[in-house]
């Protein structure tokens, strides 16, 4: 039901623009040692307040903001420029901000599934309280949560995912006692199939002192009709939670060496590119050397793209995005302890869309997909344009899915569109909670409780 109430906002993310070359006049060379910057981990333009700022990740992992054209040092930048952004989402220029804090984990207001950290959360005094989190570091939008839908977390963290366990035990216990639970409805759900449905004939001749009544007929009517329903929800929620007992390494799966100043020899402006086409820019290292990462635009017939262009001398290194790709592919193989190799690398594609296998939940475009010839089919979904691991996703890791998409959440049915199949759903779900009502009226009326 709550995709029949979801708040709106004015936007969900932003459209790159080409860079005003004229506002950028010094070079990163330049604008870094002109602040004393030896070394860096990152570093890239922004566009803000009709200025260009060079944004530096340093080596303690803090964002400065260096001017484009004067080389001046913006105080407080990373703060502001978060809550420049949240405003921009949110179309909101003069709502105060509250409280503006750097969240470095998730929690149960921000959960796993918005994938970005560390963020700035900002809470809005506004009449619905909203609260923005926003990556400074890529100009995305992790989410948004007005009073409403804060509510909402809190109900479904409360009574579905029981967060309130693992706030007095952990993880594991939690999962543990879930799966015991699920254990006992699944069981449950065969048993009252089987008897009221096969072997109903050697039940159904009530006893003189127990005669049949209508939550008795109702009770095995309704459950019968959603026992297949209970199955689905049961098993496909047991199954999906199993995966909680592997420790979850993918925020960690980033590529960010320390990068010298000195090696940026060749200055972005002097690189061949052509006018109006620089969108952006990161500086990377592939196998000891260091290279610009230029986000080009070249027209709108054609999507975003990354060229390759080498700091020490300015050349560019062809199908540079295709190689870094199959480098980090290399590097998160070796940290997931993964036995993969480039040679043993079946197909390689960009993908610029979600699709049945790298859903929206992964929250990251445009990656490369890299299927690999192993036993398990092993996948890997990079995103070149931040060094990360997007996915790493093998034939459990299908099948599990496939399960929890199907028998969770009735994906079979989207060929009758998202609110049909949600209605569905809603109602298969209630019929669950009318015949467990029924069953509880029936233990309490039998067993004279009240």
């Amino acid at each position: 039901m709550a995709h029949w109430f979801k708040p709106e906002i004015a936007k969900t993310f932003l459209i790159p623009t080409p860079i005003p070359e004229e506002k950028v006049q010094l070079s990163p060379q330049e604008a870094l040692e002109t602040n004393g910057i030896t070394s860096f981990k990152n570093l890239r333009l922004v566009q803000w307040e009709e200025q260009v700022y060079y944004q530096v990740k340093d080596d303690q992992a803090q964002l400065v903001y260096i001017d484009a054209q004067n080389g001046a040092l913006k105080e407080n930048g990373d703060r502001l420029y978060a809550e420049y952004l949240a405003r921009i989402f949110l179309d909101d220029p003069s709502s105060p901000v509250k409280n503006a804090v750097i969240q470095e984990e998730f929690d149960d207001q921000y959960k796993y599934i918005n994938r970005l950290l560390p963020v700035w959360k900002l809470d809005f005094d506004r009449p619905d309280a909203m609260t923005l989190y926003v990556e400074t570091l890529s100009d995305r939008l992790g989410t948004f949560n007005p009073r409403s839908r804060k509510a909402f977390i809190w109900f479904f963290s409360f009574f579905h995912n029981w967060s309130w366990l693992e706030s007095i035990t952990n993880l594991h216990v939690r999962t543990t006692v879930m799966l015991l639970f699920l254990g006992l409805i699944t069981a449950s759900a065969l048993a009252g199939l089987l008897i009221y449905g096969f072997m109903w004939k050697r039940f159904s001749s009530p006893r003189p002192e127990n005669k049949r009544g209508l939550l008795r007929q109702y009770h095995r009517q309704i459950g019968l009709a959603t026992a297949f329903v209970t199955l689905t929800f049961a098993f496909s929620g047991g199954y999906q939670a199993t995966a909680k007992y592997t420790p979850n390494t993918l925020p960690e799966m980033r590529v960010e060496p320390s990068i010298r100043t000195a090696d940026l020899m060749v200055p972005l402006q002097e690189l061949d590119l052509a006018k109006g086409s620089l969108v952006n820019f990161e500086v990377v290292q592939m196998q000891g050397e260091t290279f610009y990462q230029v986000h080009k635009h070249e027209g709108r017939e054609n999507p975003l793209r990354y060229a390759y262009y080498a700091a020490s001398s300015g050349g560019q290194l062809e199908d540079g995005d295709t190689q870094y790709a199959q480098f980090l592919a290399d590097t998160f193989a070796e940290k997931l302890g993964l036995n993969l190799r480039t040679s043993a690398l079946q197909s390689q594609e960009v993908l610029r869309t979600f699709d049945h296998e790298y859903g929206f939940i992964f929250k990251r475009l445009p990656v490369h997909k890299l299927a690999f010839t192993t036993p398990n089919a092993q996948t890997l979904y990079i995103e070149t344009g931040t060094s990360r691991l997007a996915a790493s996703i093998a034939n459990a890791d299908r099948v599990r899915g496939f399960s929890f998409a199907v028998l969770h959440k009735f994906f079979f049915m989207d060929w009758a569109g998202k609110t049909v199949r949600d209605l569905v759903m809603l109602v298969s779900a209630l019929g669950v909670l009318v015949v467990s009502l029924f069953g509880l009226a029936l233990f309490v009326k039998q067993n004279s409780l009240f």
